[in-house]
């Protein structure tokens, strides 16, 4: 028994060597800086709800068309985003039940407060029991990246811009960052 013992430990070394062998034939070990990592993450940004008296100064009980929200992000000061960021997604989503437009500005600022980035457009009017969804996506990549890298808050500010139907609503915010990098 030791001789076939001795035959099919040989004929498994042998199928082993050639298994191993046709492995690593083809693999060129001088490509290896060539190998890329991209993995993306999201992230959510800002989230809120504004309802009319959102809009009324709370000490003089006036109209006040105008109002923002900050957020810091602090992540974007990270070492991993400063260094291999290569490309930033911001999607927007407003849901009005207001029936007025807003005016949308959002401003990604450095820590000096200084702007870096700007997102401007229009949230469409809707009606109180049927809200209208205001989308928007902003790309930044390449040459661009930098003003992401450069920014730590997000300020949005929204302008009511009153017509004749009574200001009575809610206006829902939701954002959100899809980031990709290239390690």
């Amino acid at each position: 028994m030791s001789f076939l013992k001795l035959i099919k430990t040989s004929v498994l070394l042998l199928l082993f060597s050639v298994v191993a062998h046709s492995c690593v034939k083809d693999v060129d070990l001088d490509q290896t800086d060539d190998i890329a990592l991209t993995p993306d993450l999201q992230v959510s940004l800002l989230i809120f709800d504004v309802v009319e008296e959102n809009f009324t100064d709370p000490e003089t009980g006036i109209f006040t068309p105008i109002i923002r929200d900050t957020v810091r992000l602090e992540f974007l000061d990270d070492s991993y985003i400063q260094d291999d960021l290569v490309t930033a997604e911001f999607s927007f989503r407003y849901t009005n039940s207001f029936a007025q437009p807003f005016r949308n500005k959002i401003s990604f600022l450095s820590e000096n407060d200084r702007t870096q980035h700007v997102v401007n457009f229009d949230i469409a009017p809707g009606i109180k029991n049927s809200p209208v969804v205001t989308d928007w996506v902003e790309v930044i990549e390449n040459s661009n990246i930098d003003v992401i890298k450069n920014s730590i808050k997000m300020v949005v500010e929204i302008e009511a811009l009153p017509n004749t139907n009574p200001f009575v609503g809610e206006l829902k915010f939701e954002s959100k960052g899809l980031f990709s990098f290239e390690f």
